[in-house]
């Protein structure tokens, strides 16, 4: 929050007491004042009388009072301050602390962190306003952060940004925000070279939470890591697109992240007419839906064992010669062998494309 809407009042507030008032941000730095060349001084040995007050009680230091504006966390961002020990010091601290209030919550209306974050993944701010407002706000542009899209599996269910916002309580770098009709968005500061093991292990960790919890069934989709502010939306975009992918390729999985969705994400993004008359040239003699259930399975279970004819008979827990015999009434029926890695790429990437397609309402 800007210092100067705090100056602004303390000024005003000024000009109807001879007591020195002004403003301590989280880390102790004095950031408004009645007696301007204390603007800057650093007081970081009261933050933990602060913080440690209960209710927001007001709180008496060598011969200062503070007392902790309204806000959201366990810990204070910002707190008034007076000089003096006696009760009409503290009726002024806590009069000032009214109209520091006021003016905060106004202010915080207009130019509030998590508006402008959120005006940044929807891309609703011009590039060039991102520095200047992230310089006003004091966002840091240039840390990596991590998009998490949290998304209820059940229609009707919403998310409590509360509870997400326990699980990551930092405000100063931690995002937690209501997009859309059901969506949470946690935008997390990551560690310095962290990758895919670590975004996965996090957003695991909140699919856990909330399922534990009893909170919420929800699945978790993960962007790429954004280096900059403003990369913050293409990685938005991404942890979306791993939740509507994930819905169509991946059901059973409730942590779906954008660098493992394969060629899902491809076929996701073709016209469905395109995936119709594939479908139609790589199925010439017969049309996909005329494979068994049982066919099917077997298919998919000789996709999963890696294209092994004995590991797969195993599984089945058929005759090596029976599972033979099954691929040889698919190559007939299809004209694809499945034995031939070539063939095999083929059919696995029909089979998702009918998926696609079924997904879409379209039957093929």
């Amino acid at each position: 929050m800007s210092g100067r809407i705090f100056q602004n009042v303390v000024l005003q507030l000024k000009e109807n007491t001879d007591h020195i008032i002004g403003v301590i941000d989280g880390e102790g730095s004095v950031i408004a004042c009645s007696e301007l060349p204390m603007i800057g001084q650093r007081w970081p040995e009261y933050v933990p009388l602060i913080n440690g007050a209960s209710g927001g009680e007001i709180i008496f230091a060598d011969g200062k009072i503070f007392k902790a504006l309204g806000g959201w966390g366990s810990q204070f961002d910002y707190a008034a301050f007076t000089f003096g020990d006696n009760e009409v010091s503290r009726t002024v601290c806590a009069m000032a602390t009214v109209a520091l209030n006021a003016a905060k919550t106004y202010y915080e209306e207009k130019h509030d962190r998590a508006s402008f974050v959120k005006d940044v993944i929807s891309d609703n701010i011009m590039l060039g306003d991102i520095y200047i407002r992230a310089k006003e706000l004091r966002v840091n542009t240039d840390i990596p952060r991590g998009v998490f899209v949290l998304r209820p599996v059940r229609k009707g269910e919403s998310i409590p940004t509360d509870v997400v916002q326990t699980l990551f309580p930092d405000r100063q770098n931690d995002f937690v925000l209501s997009v859309g009709e059901g969506d949470v968005v946690l935008i997390h500061q990551m560690p310095e070279n962290a990758g895919l093991k670590e975004l996965d292990r996090i957003a695991s960790s909140l699919e856990e939470s909330l399922r534990i919890s009893g909170e919420s069934t929800v699945v978790v989709g993960v962007g790429t890591i954004a280096g900059h502010l403003r990369d913050l939306a293409k990685a938005y975009k991404e942890a979306q697109i791993a939740i509507e992918v994930g819905k169509v390729f991946d059901t059973e999985k409730y942590v779906i992240n954008y660098e493992n969705l394969g060629i899902g994400r491809l076929i996701y993004q073709l016209p469905t007419t395109l995936c119709e008359m594939f479908l139609q040239e790589v199925f010439k003699k017969n049309p996909i839906d005329a494979l068994e259930k049982e066919t099917l399975f077997t298919i998919h279970k000789f996709f999963e064992n890696n294209l092994n004819v004995s590991e797969t008979a195993r599984k089945l827990f058929v005759h090596r010669n029976t599972l033979v015999y099954r691929l040889e009434k698919i190559k007939k029926l299809t004209g694809l062998d499945l034995r031939e890695f070539d063939d095999a790429i083929t059919f696995k990437v029909a089979l998702m494309v009918k998926k696609y397609l079924t997904s879409r309402g379209i039957e093929s």
